[in-house]
């Protein structure tokens, strides 16, 4: 499968994941939604398993039965009523993925970048793909690496919280800092330097992949 298949294919899963959302706003409509949602996910995990880069397909099958397993007995087991903390938890788990994902694309980019003209012609799944891009692109893909590191670690912890509150686990009143207004501008103006910091570290991450 090519790229711009695969890109298709995952536009198509987000339509799906839009009209699900959407759908289960109404009882007559949510049995339709969740089945717009299945057939979404199926079809971005089928396009990221069998997509560009595709690789290591003993550890992908055990992962996606381990997960699938764990999904199964969380299902089973939670109430309507613990529905929303379900919802928080899975949106936690994703959040901390994209982090994953985005510093994986971070260190392997800065991998393929120090490594010379012969060797790259030996890549294979995802690097490879790296050292196909052109200047442009390889930034385009820090910049997108760095907003998901960031959007994702905001999206697990704002999750983890959300959790815990509508669990009981954490108090569900407003919580606030002396200065909140001013931490929260100055961890905004503090991304881009550390965001610099990220670039110039991954030379020095070499050996953790």
């Amino acid at each position: 499968m090519d790229l711009g298949f695969t890109t298709a294919v995952y536009v198509v899963a987000a339509i799906l994941f839009i009209l699900s959302l959407g759908g289960l706003s109404g009882q007559e409509s949510a049995k339709r939604a969740v089945w717009y949602g299945i057939v979404g996910m199926g079809l971005a995990v089928l396009a990221t398993v069998i997509g560009p880069g595709a690789g290591l397909w003993q550890l992908t099958a055990i992962l996606i039965v381990i997960g699938g397993l764990i999904g199964y007995q969380l299902a089973s087991k939670v109430e309507m009523t613990q529905m929303p903390e379900l919802v928080a938890g899975m949106h936690a788990l994703v959040g901390l993925a994209a982090v994953f994902v985005g510093f994986n694309a971070h260190f392997e980019l800065a991998n393929v970048l120090t490594m010379d003209d012969s060797v790259k012609k030996m890549l294979e799944g995802f690097a490879a793909l790296l050292a196909k891009k052109s200047g442009a692109e390889i930034n385009i893909l820090r910049v997108e690496a760095s907003l998901g590191i960031w959007i994702g670690a905001v999206t697990f912890t704002g999750s983890v919280i959300a959790y815990g509150k509508l669990s009981g686990k954490v108090t569900s009143a407003a919580t606030k800092l002396p200065g909140g207004h001013l931490l929260n501008a100055r961890q905004r103006y503090h991304h881009w330097p550390a965001l610099a910091g990220i670039f110039q570290a991954a030379r020095y991450c070499r050996w953790l992949f």
